[in-house]
């Protein structure tokens, strides 16, 4: 089940937001857990016991740290709880990724080629794997106490709106949400606008570009003309922009609708100025989790050399990229930003500095584009091939789209992507934004989600299934 599908809009969500108002205040967080495991179980039932009982397990744990006597005992059960999770996360997602490449390296050695079952990845693993660190180093680090119901735990991993692809929340951001949050008309009506505004995103924009993505990309690599390989990705680019930014948009206004305040997750994020800032607009709640789990317990900005400065930037880079997939092509995704992150702290920045504003951001964006082809091409020799494609100079656009309806959501995509740029744009997106309106301003408002509503829900009817991009991570 995803957020964009006819069973979620039309059946689920309303279920599940009239048996959640209909209930006392104290019976509400069990509407919302029984709903979760309901919504994991639909698309992942044989993995749901294990969940569980992993996120029994860490809760117990936890819950023995701040009564431990002494720091050492402290460190071994944080140790534990933070080893199990990235135990779980490193068995089902980069075991056969593991056994893939020791097949190969026996097949080179005049080895006879490894055979195993392929283990099948649960939706979602990464990010409440990443939930569940958070809360084992928060509780560690005293940012918050251990819950003391491990029902309410299950519904900080569980809670189906951030579930499958984020945001990430950190647990002291959340923990008293869990226990007591407001819960206002104004609140309900700004997470339905949201949500809107999210599945517009999805179903209008990104499941459009994506139609001719997947189109181009599905032919050989060779028979791609120069022109449809950069129409492709530069599709891609922004399909994947409003496909995941879409997401976090749906899973902000449902956190909102019962009374939780998540972060943002984007912020503009093609109008940086580097690779530095880019992430720092992009999957905020990530990069957050990789500053504050990783990189400062390296040593951050701290650290007494340069080189060790570059070292801590350039590792989480490549954790990073191996985090999104398992594959070479992410190893290499996550290389390419941490060479640029590194050569911005060199010599980089200071050239920005110096030759205005937008060539920094036409820069950048290059860059992000560039990197969009080991996100996209599974294959690492492909992704190559693609790349030179796209630096072949050899045709016009033979291959590209002739669909009009196309070009006008790309260019859609683009105005949408850059118009903060400009400073009515930024208005513009402030006021959609804006979480209180006047009474004339709600009813301009709630015509226009209604026809976003009823054009996304009529474009949905003519389509299968069309998960988001972010689910396989």
């Amino acid at each position: 089940m995803v957020f964009s599908s006819i069973i979620f809009i039309l059946f689920f969500l309303p279920l599940f937001l009239g048996m959640y108002y209909l209930m006392p205040r104290v019976a509400r967080n069990y509407v919302i857990l029984a709903f979760s495991i309901i919504f994991f179980a639909w698309g992942a039932p044989d993995f749901l016991p294990y969940l569980i009982a992993s996120c029994l397990v860490n809760f117990y744990l936890v819950r023995l740290i701040p009564i431990s006597r002494t720091i050492r005992w402290k460190r071994v059960l944080v140790g534990l709880s933070v080893a199990m999770n990235l135990g779980l996360l490193a068995y089902f997602k980069y075991a056969n990724f593991f056994l893939e490449n020791l097949s190969f390296l026996r097949e080179l050695a005049g080895s006879p080629a490894l055979t195993w079952e392929r283990i099948i990845l649960p939706i979602g693993i990464s990010f409440f794997t990443f939930q569940s660190i958070t809360y084992s180093v928060d509780v560690y680090r005293k940012r918050h106490e251990p819950l003391k119901n491990p029902f309410y735990y299950l519904l900080y991993i569980l809670m189906f709106p951030q579930l499958l692809a984020g945001p990430i929340i950190r647990f002291e951001r959340i923990a008293d949400q869990i226990s007591k949050r407001e819960e206002t008309w104004e609140n309900i009506l700004y997470g339905f606008y949201r949500f809107i505004l999210g599945l517009s995103k999805k179903i209008l924009i990104a499941d459009v570009l994506a139609v001719e993505v997947d189109r181009i990309l599905s032919l050989s690599i060779p028979g791609i003309d120069m022109g449809s390989a950069w129409i492709a990705i530069l599709a891609y680019t922004f399909q994947l922009y409003f496909d995941f930014s879409g997401y976090s948009d749906m899973a902000i206004g449902l956190g909102r609708m019962v009374g939780f305040r998540f972060p943002e997750n984007f912020d503009n994020p093609y109008v940086a100025g580097s690779v530095t800032e880019f992430w720092r607009r992009w999957h905020i709640t990530f990069s957050n989790f990789m500053r504050h789990y990783l990189y400062y317990p390296l040593g951050g900005n701290r650290v007494q050399t340069k080189r060790r400065l570059y070292f801590n930037l350039w590792l989480v880079f490549l954790v990073s990229g191996l985090w999104h997939g398992a594959s070479w092509n992410f190893v290499l995704y996550g290389a390419f930003h941490g060479f640029f992150m590194v050569l911005e702290r060199l010599f980089l920045s200071k050239i920005y500095h110096r030759i205005g504003k937008l060539l920094p951001i036409l820069i950048t964006f290059f860059v992000i584009v560039i990197s969009r082809v080991f996100f996209r091409i599974e294959s690492l020799p492909d992704a190559v091939a693609f790349i030179k494609v796209l630096f072949s100079f050899n045709d016009l656009p033979s291959l590209a789209p002739v669909n009009a309806h196309f070009y006008a959501i790309l260019v859609l995509a683009v105005l949408f992507s850059f118009i903060t740029l400009s400073r009515h744009g930024l208005r513009l997106q402030t006021w959609f934004y804006e979480r209180t309106y006047s009474i004339t301003e709600h009813k301009a408002m709630t015509w226009l989600y209604a026809i976003l509503l009823v054009l996304s829900i009529a474009s949905l009817t003519g389509q299968g299934f069309s998960p988001f991009i972010y689910f396989r991570f």
